[in-house]
């Protein structure tokens, strides 16, 4: 049906997954786009074919449902889409205390940002392997590395996401299938994200990025095959001192970085969105 391969990106109506999809589509890249219903894509999907010349088809789902992960892969082989580059990208964040929230939040936000990326990984693998060489890109976050309190089942969800990252990546290094994770920091992913990110004390407050430029370093170590990306100069310097530094000194860093974190005043949105704070 169609002569060239699509991009498949998760939480791609705004944020970090809005980035990610303008970039692959400045690189010539049709795209297979997913979010829940009525966030945007219909406006999204045509601003990118009008300015960008790509394909671009897009799908409402809300991926925090086995069954709604399943419909999206068959309406995908159903319309036989060749998809070489799987993105998974939907999350849910949060910057709380573990008891500040109920149960029913943190099923939902492991069902998002580990089960929904684990079933369409398997689910899309035959047909990346197919049309290799192919991308998977899963999408973690610094808290994958640090124990930072406010972010214990967030960062939890992240550190899974890297771990199997690198382990796939082993297992279909031979089939020309090359599994990368992306560990970003904070980023100006939303109004809210900003006014918080600009509030910031200390040293979280250097390395917050606009989701553009982390885009581009990320799509750029995707193709590039890189097993971990770590876009910015001073998340980079983070993880360099989490290896040097004492844990007496990380835990006095950490605590004090998040006394002045402050966490959202609105009810925390179920979305596909990619809704990551800072790190």
């Amino acid at each position: 049906m169609r002569n060239k391969n699509f991009a498949l990106i998760t939480g791609a109506s705004e944020g970090f997954g809005k980035a990610m999809a303008l970039e692959c589509a400045a690189r010539d890249m049709n795209l297979a786009l997913v979010a829940l219903p009525g966030s945007g894509l219909t406006s999204l999907s045509c601003f990118i074919e009008r300015n960008y010349g790509v394909d671009v088809v897009f799908f409402e789902h809300d991926l925090s449902k086995k069954e709604e992960c399943v419909h999206l892969f068959e309406k995908i082989k159903e319309q036989k889409i060749p998809v070489n580059v799987l993105i998974n990208n939907a999350a849910v964040g949060g910057t709380h205390y573990f008891e500040e929230k109920d149960s029913e939040y943190y099923y939902k936000q492991i069902e998002l940002n580990v089960i929904a990326p684990t079933l369409l990984t398997h689910l899309f693998l035959q047909t990346l392997e197919k049309n290799s060489p192919s991308h998977i890109l899963n999408v973690g976050s610094l808290a994958s590395f640090f124990f930072l309190p406010k972010k214990g089942v967030y960062g939890g969800t992240k550190s899974y996401l890297v771990s199997f990252s690198k382990s796939l990546r082993r297992e279909l290094k031979s089939k020309k299938v090359f599994v990368s994770a992306v560990c970003p920091g904070g980023m100006n992913t939303t109004p809210m994200l900003i006014l918080q990110n600009k509030n910031m004390k200390g040293l979280g407050r250097w390395s917050v990025m606009n989701p553009e430029v982390v885009a581009k370093i990320t799509i750029d170590g995707m193709l590039a095959g890189k097993e971990l990306i770590i876009p910015g100069f001073w998340n980079r310097m983070f993880m360099l001192f989490d290896k040097l530094l004492p844990k007496c000194c990380k835990e006095i860093l950490t605590d004090r970085t998040m006394k002045q974190s402050k966490p959202f005043n609105n009810p925390v949105i179920f979305s596909m969105q990619s809704l990551k704070p800072a790190a």
